[in-house]
């Protein structure tokens, strides 16, 4: 499971900037409304340029099974980030590939994310929960951020899977966000642009290092 992740990567450049920065993971968007959308031909060429170690997760929007599963052989994914409107039943048409649920939360409690994993199989349940800003219209990315206290508290209805933080975070506030939610990863997109689909070299440099002095050793 990875600790760092850099989202919206659209460069090979973007790319190797997030792995020498110390970031373990990168994100790659399907979706192709959003403004970090990747072709699986580009999304490829990053993969293939990424040093061993790095994950590198896929991210989709109420896409068609087939589709990811294509995708995930043909470019090379670690993982799968489900970021839609997709349920239990669509995690396992996907058979074996590691999930990672995203859940847009418009408030502090979990009791839908719950319900979620309660209907999912034991074989279908997701490799880690991710937990986004919910804003209308919108499927992440929007720099909005969460109840960190509040999900704390909630924490025990993840079933004790790993919780990926998201919504918000910049080189400024991770650290905080961190000691508040206490999440097993963070994610990251808008926090370190200098546009949309464009990393600031300083801030990816600045987030990974704020949440690295975070965590406990």
């Amino acid at each position: 499971m990875f600790r760092i992740k850099i989202c919206g990567i659209t460069t090979v450049e973007d790319a190797l900037l997030a792995a020498e920065a110390g970031a373990d993971a990168i994100g790659l968007n399907f979706y192709d409304k959003s403004p970090r959308y990747v072709t699986a031909a580009r999304a490829k060429e990053i993969c293939d340029a990424l040093p061993a170690g790095v994950a590198k997760v896929g991210v989709f929007v109420n896409s068609l099974p087939k589709g990811i599963i294509a995708t995930v052989n043909r470019v090379g994914l670690t993982a799968v980030q489900l970021h839609g409107d997709e349920g239990p039943d669509f995690l396992a048409a996907l058979g074996k590939l590691p999930i990672i649920k995203a859940f847009r939360c418009k408030e502090s409690t979990l009791d839908g994310v719950k319900a979620f994993l309660d209907l999912c199989g034991e074989s279908t349940q997701p490799i880690a929960v991710l937990l986004d800003a919910h804003a209308p219209g919108n499927y992440g990315g929007t720099g909005q951020v969460l109840d960190w206290v509040g999900l704390a508290r909630e924490r025990n209805k993840l079933l004790g899977l790993p919780l990926i933080l998201a919504g918000g975070l910049t080189p400024q506030n991770v650290a905080r966000a961190i000691s508040l939610a206490q999440p097993d990863a963070v994610d990251t997109a808008s926090g370190v642009e200098s546009a949309p689909g464009k990393k600031d070299p300083d801030k990816v440099r600045d987030f990974v290092a704020a949440a690295k002095t975070a965590w406990p050793v």
